[in-house]
């Protein structure tokens, strides 16, 4: 039984230096990928109406890409196996282009969905690859630090992406800002093929490298940790304005505006940004500190959201915490497997995606249920009784790897 490729032998000069140009085409396709993958968000009126469907229906455009993901990811490696690193990226962002070009010309909403298959394809298998990418470009002592590149993108998408998809759709059809994205993706595909370095697909590839890679001491704890962290973090901040709804400012116990909603979230975001530099710069030398710290710190800002109701400013510096570490919760995790097992870089990334889709899954339903039920207090309570299960299992997986 054969397994991936070896993390690349840098030479002296080569670490001091990275394809810095590699990195910033990473980075801003991991930005493009994750604004389309939730554009139909910010346009589901528009899209809706055009299309002559239900919003509830129009939604399912989001649904898709994450459900063919959660297939997608444990399978890309398989199904190219000889297939240059390098050039699997550069051709998955191609049909993520043609995606959105299909979608912008669409007569029907079951050609949207069809489309929308190979967004969601083209996103898992970017995220499936780009540590063993990450791995190539800055070699073993520097993987956190490149990871962090093309965790920012998808970090600055959850700021900015979707409300500029919202802004354009303002002043022009939905579908010209379908088209605009799939152009940009494209041009962005032709960069990354200019830019990367050349990366070996792994020598063998099967479903029983997947699995015994999961059964390495250590490797099972962390991985399950990792889907309960995901879990704890989507159960509650898939309903965070439903939690900040419940807020009461005041003497006079006002609701909460709309412009403070707004506020609070690009907070979340922005901590998300300066979290993505600051934990990127130092992981490499403590990433399994941070695996046990970071899911703790997110279980006490989740609670802290629902004691703390009553003051703007301390939600506001709750939401800033739990964006700065969650956002770079995947260079955590990324740089947790790459130093674990630099000899696996494709089946642990795949391994890694997989929980990370099915817990937005989970999330999802399981969520749903108990705040039409019982409420979202019960949700976000249950949600931070997971990240500490998850901060716990990556404390006992540091204890199996010792």
């Amino acid at each position: 039984m054969s397994t991936t490729a070896s993390l690349p032998v840098v030479s002296p000069a080569s670490a001091q230096k990275m394809r810095y140009g590699g990195l910033i085409a990473m980075m801003l396709m991991s930005f493009v990928l994750v604004t389309a993958e939730f554009l139909p968000n910010g346009v589901l009126t528009d899209m809706a109406a055009g299309l002559g469907v239900s919003p509830g229906q129009a939604g399912q455009t989001v649904t898709v890409t994450a459900l063919v993901g959660l297939i997608v990811a444990p399978t890309v490696g398989l199904v190219f196996p000889r297939l240059d690193r390098r050039s699997l990226l550069a051709w998955m962002a191609l049909a993520a282009a043609v995606s959105n070009l299909i979608v912008a010309i669409a007569p029907n909403l079951v050609i949207i969905l069809a489309a929308r298959f190979f967004l969601g394809a083209a996103i898992s298998a970017f995220w499936a690859m780009s540590i063993t990418v990450a791995a190539r470009i800055a070699g073993p002592e520097r993987l956190g630090r490149a990871v962090m590149f093309a965790s920012a993108g998808a970090s600055l998408a959850t700021v900015a992406g979707v409300p500029i998809g919202v802004m354009l759709s303002t002043v022009m059809d939905w579908r010209v800002v379908f088209a605009l994205t799939g152009v940009v993706t494209g041009l962005l595909a032709i960069a990354m093929r200019v830019l990367l370095p050349s990366v070996p697909p792994a020598a063998a590839s099967s479903f029983a490298v997947l699995i015994d890679t999961a059964r390495r001491p250590g490797i099972t704890l962390g991985l399950v940790g990792h889907v309960l962290v995901v879990l704890g973090h989507f159960l509650a901040y898939t309903y965070i304005r439903l939690a900040l709804d419940r807020m009461q400012i005041g003497p006079d116990s006002a609701p909460i505006d709309a412009g403070t909603v707004v506020l609070l979230l690009a907070l979340f975001g922005a901590g998300g940004l300066i979290g993505n530099i600051v934990i990127g710069m130092v992981v490499d030398r403590s990433f399994a500190f941070f695996a046990v710290l970071t899911p703790i710190v997110i279980a006490v800002a989740v609670l802290a959201m629902l004691l703390f109701s009553n003051s703007v400013a301390a939600v506001a510096i709750v939401a800033f915490v739990w964006g700065f570490f969650f956002a770079s919760w995947l260079i955590v995790v990324n740089t947790w497997i790459g130093h674990r097992m630099p000899d696996r870089l494709e089946a642990g990334g795949s391994l890694v995606v997989v929980g990370f889709q099915g817990a937005i899954a989970i999330a999802a339903a399981l969520g749903g249920v108990i705040v039409d039920n019982v409420g979202v207090e019960l949700v976000y309570v249950i949600g931070a009784v997971m990240l500490l299960i998850g901060a716990g299992l990556f404390g006992a997986s540091n204890r199996a790897r010792a």
